[in-house]
């Protein structure tokens, strides 16, 4: 199912799970630079699985020539070229719409993001304080640790993750807290939780995502999941 948010400055496309019970608390679900792909879209459905109402914006929708092609040998590249030309102010802003409507709903709100989506994440749960964070491997944390969240909030980081490189002790030191729970995993590249070959980490995506689940059950717990 799809709908539009009203951002204020126009309509953003997104995307929406429910749950089985047609109700539940939700979850923003914030994607990698890849846009709303396959991936995302089963992330979207495993968390509808748990009881959760998701909402996945089209974050890319502000911008022309978007389409990305999954199989292309020059996905990555193509992908970053054009997460380059994304207004991250205005990223932050649509998305701070879509929680409001997600909030609108009056049944708790989260927000997970992966990559991209983990950075931009973590920057919007600093403005608008969600009842729960959970981001992987935010690719925009070395700039943004000036903001705090206040969140209890789970973080995933890859032992190996060749973007976030150096900065990586440097995020940890400043992202933990007391209601915070934050996971290296060894061997684990950047974007480990993606299934394409060239990022995937089984082990490290699987034990990730139970903790994910774990994390979000103990926050934002569902009917199904209180069972």
């Amino acid at each position: 199912m799809t709908l539009e948010i009203d951002t204020g400055t126009g309509l953003m496309p997104a995307h929406i799970w429910e749950p089985p019970s047609g109700t539940g608390p939700a979850i923003l679900l914030l994607q990698e630079i890849f846009g709303i792909s396959d991936y995302i879209r089963e992330r979207a459905a495993n968390l509808a699985g748990l009881g959760y109402y998701v909402l996945a914006p089209e974050l890319y929708w502000r911008l022309d020539d978007t389409e990305l092609d999954e199989s292309a040998p020059d996905l990555l590249d193509r992908a970053v070229a054009v997460m380059q030309r994304l207004d991250w102010d205005l990223a932050v802003s649509d998305s701070v719409a879509a929680l409001d409507y997600l909030r609108s709903r009056e049944e708790g709100v989260g927000i997970v993001g992966f990559c991209f989506g983990g950075g931009l994440g973590y920057n919007v749960a600093a403005v608008s304080e969600p009842d729960v964070l959970v981001s992987y491997y935010g690719s925009a944390l070395p700039r943004l640790l000036d903001l705090t969240v206040d969140a209890p909030s789970l973080h995933h980081f890859g032992e190996a993750d060749f973007y976030l490189g150096a900065d990586l002790d440097r995020i940890i030191k400043k992202i933990d807290g007391p209601r915070n729970e934050i996971y290296r995993y060894p061997g684990a590249d950047h974007a480990f939780d993606n299934p394409l070959p060239a990022f995937h980490h089984a082990e490290s995506s699987a034990l990730a995502w139970q903790r994910t689940t774990a994390f979000l059950s103990r926050h934002l717990p569902t009917e199904r999941g209180s069972r």
